[in-house]
């Protein structure tokens, strides 16, 4: 069963009181944001950028660019991928919801203190909201642990297929992205972003995507284990 994010993360901002690093070291670093569309002023509660709500094109450059934001500013706490080493809350598990975002929005624009200490810093005035989304947007499509597990056989398969020239590469691109779609995220959001939708779309580049995908297989394939 599915743990409740609010619950937990409210007991892990506790937790982390007696570490040794809290999240007040991270200076935050802005994002180029142009490339999304605007979403006012005033701070929304649900995710704008969703492929429901956005549609597939602005949904792939906000987690584009949410991997970007993660990786400046929230990996060293949260972890490489979203995978938390126990330092801090494990995002994937923030419900892709009304709740979630919510929760997020809130720790994302005031930050979060305990004792007097800053344990998150407050993203919201330097970052943006633009950022904000793009970075919830990334978060929400991890997959879950083992998600890849019954389809690595095949996977690896693929990729030194890809990777010795051999084999349909169009062929390769409808499996890959048939295997995605079977790919279930932590927070139960519709669509992961894992190594599989990575390599399918890298193939739709044609033959200069070729390398591309074999080393999204590669790295994806490794990091999930």
């Amino acid at each position: 069963m599915k743990p409740n994010y609010s619950l937990l993360a409210a007991a892990a901002l506790i937790g982390v009181a007696s570490m040794a690093f809290g999240h007040g070291d991270v200076t935050p670093q802005p994002l180029n944001t142009d490339a999304l569309p605007d979403v006012g002023e005033e701070w929304l509660t649900e995710n704008p950028y969703r492929a429901a709500t956005a549609g597939d094109e602005v949904w792939a450059k906000a987690m584009e660019i949410g991997n970007s934001g993660f990786n400046q500013n929230c990996a060293r706490c949260h972890g490489l991928g979203v995978v938390s080493g126990g330092l801090a809350p494990d995002l994937r598990f923030l419900e892709a919801n009304d709740v979630g975002d919510e929760w997020y929005a809130e720790r994302f624009q005031h930050g979060a203190t305990q004792d007097g200490v800053t344990k998150m810093p407050a993203f919201g005035e330097v970052l943006g909201q633009k950022a904000a989304w793009a970075i919830r947007t990334y978060i929400e499509t991890r997959p879950e642990d083992g998600a890849l597990d019954e389809h690595t056989k095949r996977l690896l398969e693929i990729r030194d297929a890809l990777a010795a020239g051999t084999g349909d590469d169009a062929a390769f691109a409808t499996e890959l992205t048939e295997i995605a779609g079977k790919v279930k995220t932590a927070s139960g959001a519709p669509i992961a972003d894992s190594a599989a939708r990575e390599a399918a779309v890298f193939l739709k580049d044609g033959p200069a995507g070729v390398k591309k995908a074999a080393d999204a297989l590669t790295v994806g394939l490794s990091a999930a284990h």
